[in-house]
């Protein structure tokens, strides 16, 4: 289903801006800021303002379209996924890459049966250094 069709199916309007945030977030390669995600915005088209970036995200995330993910004081966003996932973070370059681990699920198998507490979302993230920075070191 394409971004068009989910908000129209939520009864919200399709926007230039909700279209064009939505696009860059599924082009990326990596985790996002709110102000790459504009910067990013800004080459398709200039007048498209942050708070629209910001409301665009904030609907997305309302919908669990996209998954917000802070780091310190910075927040990254990232098209929803399923949390099986370790996030691998190069503290070189920022990039962070998704690594499928049946460790997650594990995890929460794990946490439920012995604390009778249901976690209802995992955030794994490993901080290091990325290939591409350390064999340029």
């Amino acid at each position: 289903m394409s971004i068009d069709e989910v908000l129209r199916a939520q009864d919200f309007r399709v926007t230039r801006a909700r279209t064009l945030v939505w696009q860059v977030l599924d082009e990326a390669q990596s985790h996002l800021s709110a102000a790459d995600i504009l910067q990013r915005v800004h080459d398709y088209d200039e007048s498209i303002n942050s708070s629209s970036v910001y409301r665009a995200l904030s609907l997305f995330a309302e919908l669990e379209l996209v998954r917000e993910t802070r780091q310190g004081e910075l927040s990254t966003w990232e098209p929803a996924h399923d949390d099986a996932v370790i996030h691998l973070r190069c503290e070189l370059c920022d990039i962070t890459v998704h690594f499928d681990a049946p460790t997650v699920n594990n995890l929460r198998k794990q946490v439920g049966n012995i604390t009778n507490f249901t976690p209802t979302s995992i955030d794994v993230r490993i901080s290091g250094v990325c290939e591409s920075c350390s064999s340029a070191t």
